[in-house]
C-alpha cells in the first residue's frame, strides 16, 4: 500500500545507483511544469522544506495550494504572509536530560488511555527515534587515569532508575533506539553515524528516497546542519507531538544568507570564526529565522568547521543554520566511514534535486545577505556571561576588569588579607604566577606548594562540548598546544580543575594515533568521559580547599570552556565568569591559570631554562595541523567506534529491564514519578476563561534563559528542591543534578526559577530563588509562594524583557511554570522553542506593544492582572488586553500581542497544550 499521493506528477526514477531495486524521488522541478518559476534561486532551506510538502501533497495534511504556496517563495514575503505550512521530520532526535521526560510523559499517556479502557499501544512512535544518553556523566574524579572509569561508576550509581525507564522504553516502543552512555554526546554521534542526509521508505513496492530531516530534543540538534540535514530543536513537548504522527506547522520562512569568502588566517580557528558568526548575527536578529551559508568561502571550510557554527544556532537565536550538500559533505561520509553506497545515494540524488552546491551556481535569493571575509577572523574567547559576547583574545583581561571593575577599585585585587587554604596532593608546578605583579590574597597550600589564587584565577579549564570536539582541526591544535608546553617544562597549576570530554571514541582514538594525548595527561587534561559535562553544568566539585577560598574571599573566579553556553551560574555555582573558548586555548589559559592575562603579549610562563615561553611559542600552525589530522584521522576509527554502538558496557547490560505495554511507577522513587499532566485529563477541554485576579510571581529583566527558569546543574540543601530530598531520605552527596531529576516534577516544581543568579524584582534584585507573596508582602521562596497563591486560587504570571527564554530547548522550562500556576507570561520578545513551548504547556505567551516594557508601563509586579477577551474567542496574534490594578486601587488598561503565532498554536492553547491535544485525538480514533 502506497504512503505517498503524487498528484503532481513528481514521482521519478534515480537511475544509476546499484542498489538492486527501483529508487524513486519526488522530483522538485515538477512545479516547474505547473507554471512555477525561479525554483533554481530558492534557498536550499526552502527546498527541503518543499520536497516535504511535495511527498506529502494529497493526503490528509497538506494540500495542492500548500505546495505551490510555498514554491512561490520570494525574499520580503515572510511578515506578511499568513500562511502555515504542516511539515513532517522524518525522524526525531533525544539526548537523556529532555528524552527521559519525554519517555515518561509517553509511558504516562499510555497510563491515561488505559485509564480510560483505551489501547495503550496507539500512544507509540510512528517516527524513528534514538535517544543517546550524554548529559548524566559529571566531573567527580579528574586528573588520573582512572577518572573516567570512577565517573563512569557514580554516573551509574545516581542515574540506575533513569536508565532502567529508558531500557524499558527500548522494548516497549518501536521505532525507537537507545544509544547507552560511555559513547558519546548526541550532536557529535548523530553528525559522525546517525545521520544519512539522505534517507529512505518502503512505498508501494518502491523505495522513496528524500532528505534526511529531523527535530531534536536538545536546541543545538542544529549541529547536523552543517551536513546539509535540516533539523533544529524544539522542546520535548514537541517532540512526542511528532512521534506521536503530529506536524509541526511551520510559517513561510525567512532565510538570512551568509556569504563566506577567503579563508581563516594563521592563529585563527573554527571557534574563533563560530564565535564572530555569533556576535555578528546576533546583532542583526535572527530569532526564528533560517540561516543559510552561500559564497565560495565553503569550499576552504571544512565539514567539521561548519558544523561547528551550525551547532551553536540557538547561540545567535535562528531556528536552524544550513550548510547546503556539496563535494566537502561528500568527502566527510566517506572520512567517517558511511557506507559507500549511502556516499554515492547523497551525491546523485542531491544533483538530481538540485540541492548539491558548487562554486559557480547562481546563487539563492534571500530575506537579507550578510558577507563574512573568513580572512578577517582574530583569536577570541566568549564571556563572562553570554556567547554571543566576543572578545578578541588581546581584551580578555580588559574585559574581566571591566565587568567586575568593583573587585579591582581598590588595589587591582580586591581584599587584601591573606589567606592559607590547604590541599593535600603533590605537585611539581614550575611555571611563574602570571599575577606576580598583584598583591595576591589567598594562597592554596598543594603539598610544599603555595599556589596564588587571585580575582581571575582560573578555576575550571575544560576541553568539552561536542561544539568543538566534534572538530579534529581544533583538538589536534590543543594536543600540540601541551605538547609545546611540556616540551618547555611548563605544568598546570593543581587548583585548575583540568578535564578532556570529547563528544566520541573517536576522538580520543585518533589523539593517540597522533601521540598527543600523553602530552594533554601530563598537563592533567585526562579522560574524564563521553558526553556533555562542563558545558551542560555537571563540572562536579571543586577541590575543596580551592572551593573554600572562593567561598571565604569572595573570589571571582574563572572556568575556561570549550562549550557553547558560559550563562551565569551553569557552568559551577561557585564561578562567576566563565568564557568560551577553542580547545588550544583552554589549555593555554589552564597554563596561565588566569584570565587577568593579556596572552597575546605577556608571557604565559617560564621554560626550564628560565625563559619567558609566550603563547605564540606553542601554538602550531595550520600546515601542522592539517598534517596530523590527515595522518590519524582515519575513516576505520569512525567505523570501529560505532559497529556495537546500541550495544553499551558491562554496566548498561547489568541493568535491570522491565518489560511490558505499562511502565511500572514506583511511588517510592525519586527520579521518575508518574507526570500528573494527563492525570485528571477529560476527553474533551474545558472552555477558555479570561484570567482574573492574577498576581506576577517573578518579574525579571532581559536575557533571562531557561537556564534561570528551569536550572539544569547542581543545588543546595537549601534550596526547595534540596529540602525535598533530603525529607526524601536523599544524602546531599547523591543530590545529582537538576537536569538528572526531570523525571521527577516534584523536584523539577521546586527547582523551577531556582538559579542561584535568577534576579527578581519583587526581592528587590535579590539573587536567587525568591519572590514576595502578595499582598501581605512576606519575602519566601518562589515555590513557596506558588503553594500559597495556588490554595487561595490565584493564578500567577510572569513579567520579563527581551529575549525571555533563550538558551536550551528545555521544557522544563514551561513545565515547571504551568505547577506553579502561572498562566501567562508578559515580556518585551521570547525566544523561539520558549515561546512554543509556552503554548506546548498552555501557557499564554503575551508580548508587549512595540517599544513598550514593564518600565515605561510603570509596572512594579505588585498589581493585580486581568487578561480579558480570552472567553471570546482567540485569533492567532491577535491583540489582548490586560486590565492592571495598582496598589492604589486605579486601574489602566494595556494591549499585549498573544503570541500564538498559528491557527494550531491556537487549538494546542485551547486544550491546554500539544499532548492533550495529541491524546484526545488518539483516544477518538
Amino acid at each position: 500500500m502506497a504512503t505517498y499521493t503524487d498528484v503532481f506528477g513528481a514521482r521519478a526514477t534515480l537511475d544509476g545507483l546499484q542498489t538492486g531495486g527501483t529508487i524513486a524521488y519526488y522530483r522538485l522541478g515538477a512545479l516547474a511544469e505547473r507554471g512555477v518559476q525561479g525554483l533554481e534561486r530558492l534557498p536550499f532551506t526552502v527546498k527541503i522544506i518543499l520536497e516535504n510538502l511535495l511527498r506529502h501533497a494529497g493526503g490528509e495534511l497538506v494540500s495542492e495550494e500548500d505546495v505551490l504556496s510555498l514554491a512561490r517563495w520570494k525574499p520580503g514575503t515572510a511578515a506578511s504572509s499568513e500562511a502555515e505550512y504542516p511539515y513532517m521530520p522524518a525522524r526525531v532526535l533525544l539526548q537523556d536530560f529532555t528524552g527521559v521526560p519525554a519517555v515518561a510523559d509517553l509511558a504516562a499517556m499510555r497510563s491515561a488511555v488505559a485509564r480510560m479502557q483505551g489501547d495503550p499501544q496507539k500512544i507509540n512512535p510512528l517516527v524513528p527515534a534514538d535517544l543517546v544518553i550524554d548529559h548524566s556523566v559529571q566531573v567527580d574524579s579528574f586528573g588520573s587515569t582512572l577518572s573516567v572509569g570512577r565517573n563512569v561508576e557514580r554516573e551509574y550509581e545516581r542515574n540506575s532508575e533513569r536508565y532502567a525507564l529508558l531500557r524499558w522504553g527500548q522494548q516497549a516502543f518501536s521505532n525507537f533506539r537507545v544509544v547507552p552512555p560511555g559513547t558519546g554526546i548526541v550532536h557529535q554521534v548523530n553528525l559522525e553515524y546517525l545521520a544519512s542526509v539522505v534517507m529512505s521508505k518502503q512505498d508501494g513496492g518502491e523505495t522513496v528516497v528524500f532528505p534526511d530531516t529531523l527535530v531534536g530534543t536538545d536546541s543545538h540538534t542544529t549541529m547536523v546542519n552543517g551536513l546539509g540535514v535540516l533539523g533544529w530543536g524544539v522542546g520535548g513537548i514537541e517532540a512526542e507531538a511528532v512521534l506521536l504522527g503530529q506536524p509541526l506547522y511551520l510559517l513561510t520562512p525567512e532565510v538570512i544568507g551568509v556569504r563566506l569568502s577567503g579563508a581563516l588566517p594563521e592563529g585563527a580557528t573554527a571557534t574563533d570564526l563560530v564565535l564572530t558568526v555569533t556576535q555578528l548575527l546576533r546583532k542583526r536578529g535572527v530569532v526564528g529565522k533560517f540561516v543559510e551559508f552561500t559564497g565560495s568561502g565553503l569550499s576552504q571550510l571544512p565539514l567539521a568547521d561548519r558544523a561547528t557554527i551550525s551547532n551553536m544556532s540557538p547561540e545567535f537565536g535562528a531556528t536552524a543554520t544550513i550548510f547546503p550538500i556539496d563535494a566537502e559533505t561528500v568527502r566527510y561520509l566517506r572520512d567517517t566511514g558511511r557506507d559507500e553506497q549511502l556516499v554515492e545515494l547523497v551525491e546523485q540524488y542531491s544533483k538530481a534535486q538540485g540541492l548539491f552546491r558548487t562554486d559557480d551556481q547562481v546563487e539563492p535569493l534571500f530575506d537579507d545577505l550578510l558577507d563574512l571575509d573568513l580572512s578577517t577572523i582574530e583569536p577570541s574567547l566568549a564571556g563572562p556571561r553570554r556567547p554571543q559576547d566576543r572578545v578578541p583574545l588581546q581584551k580578555v583581561r580588559e574585559t574581566f576588569r571591566t565587568v567586575y571593575a568593583d573587585r579591582f577599585a581598590s588595589n587591582g585585587n580586591g581584599n587584601s588579607e591573606n589567606a592559607l587554604i590547604r590541599l593535600g596532593s603533590e605537585s611539581n608546578n614550575t611555571n611563574p604566577d602570571p599575577v606576580e605583579q598583584q598583591e595576591t590574597n589567598v594562597l592554596v597550600e598543594i603539598g610544599d606548594t603555595q599556589v596564588k589564587m587571585a580575582h581571575g584565577s582560573v578555576a575550571i579549564a575544560a576541553i568539552t562540548s561536542c561544539t568543538n570536539t566534534s572538530n579534529p582541526s581544533v583538538m589536534v591544535a590543543a594536543g600540540l598546544v601541551a605538547k609545546h608546553a611540556v616540551e618547555r617544562g611548563l605544568s598546570v597549576r593543581p587548583s585548575v580543575k583540568t578535564s578532556l570530554a570529547p563528544g566520541s571514541r573517536a576522538v580520543t582514538e585518533y589523539l593517540q594515533n597522533a601521540e598527543l594525548l600523553p602530552y594533554l595527561e601530563a598537563l592533567r587534561f585526562h579522560l574524564v568521559g563521553y558526553g556533555c559535562t562542563t558545558c551542560i553544568g555537571n563540572s562536579g566539585p571543586l577541590a575543596e580547599p580551592v572551593a573554600e577560598a572562593v567561598q571565604q574571599n569572595d573570589l571571582v573566579v574563572a572556568a575556561v570552556l570549550s562549550g557553547n553556553r558560559n550563562f551565569e551560574g551553569r557552568i559551577h555555582p561557585q564561578v562567576r565568569a566563565s568564557f568560551l573558548a577553542s580547545p588550544p586555548l583552554v589549555v593555554a589559559y589552564a597554563l596561565a591559570g588566569t584570565v587577568d592575562i593579556d596572552l597575546v603579549n605577556d608571557p604565559i610562563g617560564t621554560d626550564s631554562n628560565g625563559e619567558a615561553v609566550y603563547l605564540r611559542d606553542l601554538w602550531p600552525t595550520q600546515e601542522e595541523v592539517r598534517t596530523v589530522v590527515a595522518q590519524s584521522v582515519t575513516p576505520e576509527i569512525f567505523a570501529r567506534n560505532y559497529a556495537h554502538v546500541f550495544d553499551g558496557d558491562e554496566h548498561w547490560q547489568a541493568l535491570s529491564n522491565s518489560t511490558g505495554p505499562l511502565f511500572d511507577w514506583d511511588p517510592t522513587s525519586t527520579y521518575i514519578q508518574e507526570p500528573p499532566f494527563f492525570k485528571d485529563m477529560s476527553s474533551d477541554p474545558a472552555p477558555i476563561k479570561d484570567i482574573k485576579g492574577a498576581r506576577v510571581l517573578v518579574m525579571v529583566d532581559d536575557s533571562i534563559t531557561t537556564d534561570h527558569i528551569s536550572p539544569a546543574g547542581s543545588f543546595s540543601d537549601k534550596s526547595p528542591a534540596g529540602r525535598y530530598l533530603l525529607e526524601h531520605g536523599v544524602q546531599k552527596r547523591d543530590f545529582n543534578t537538576y537536569g538528572a531529576r526531570r523525571g521527577n516534577h516534584e523536584v523539577m516544581v521546586r527547582g523551577t526559577f531556582g538559579n542561584i543568579r535568577l534576579r527578581n524584582h519583587l526581592v528587590g534584585g535579590k539573587e536567587g530563588f525568591y519572590t514576595t507573596h502578595l499582598p501581605d508582602g512576606v519575602e519566601t521562596t518562589i515555590y513557596e509562594a506558588s503553594e500559597s497563591y495556588q490554595r487561595e486560587g490565584v493564578p500567577l504570571l510572569v513579567i520579563a524583557g527581551k529575549e525571555y527564554g533563550s538558551g536550551s530547548s528545555r521544557d522544563w522550562a514551561a513545565k515547571g511554570p504551568l505547577l506553579l500556576g502561572i498562566r501567562a507570561a508578559i515580556a518585551e520578545s521570547f525566544e523561539r522553542i520558549h515561546r512554543s513551548n509556552l503554548v506546548g504547556m498552555g501557557i499564554l505567551p503575551l508580548q508587549f506593544q512595540h517599544g513598550e516594557s514593564k518600565e515605561s508601563l510603570g509596572l512594579t509586579g505588585r498589581e493585580t492582572y486581568d487578561i480579558l477577551g480570552l472567553e471570546e474567542g482567540l485569533k492567532p496574534r491577535q491583540e489582548v488586553n490586560v486590565k492592571v490594578t495598582r496598589e492604589d486601587g486605579s486601574t489602566f488598561t494595556i494591549q499585549t500581542l498573544a503570541r500564538l503565532d498559528s491557527s494550531i498554536d491556537v487549538t494546542y492553547y485551547e486544550n491546554g497544550g500539544i499532548l492533550p491535544t495529541v491524546l484526545r485525538r488518539l483516544i477518538k480514533e
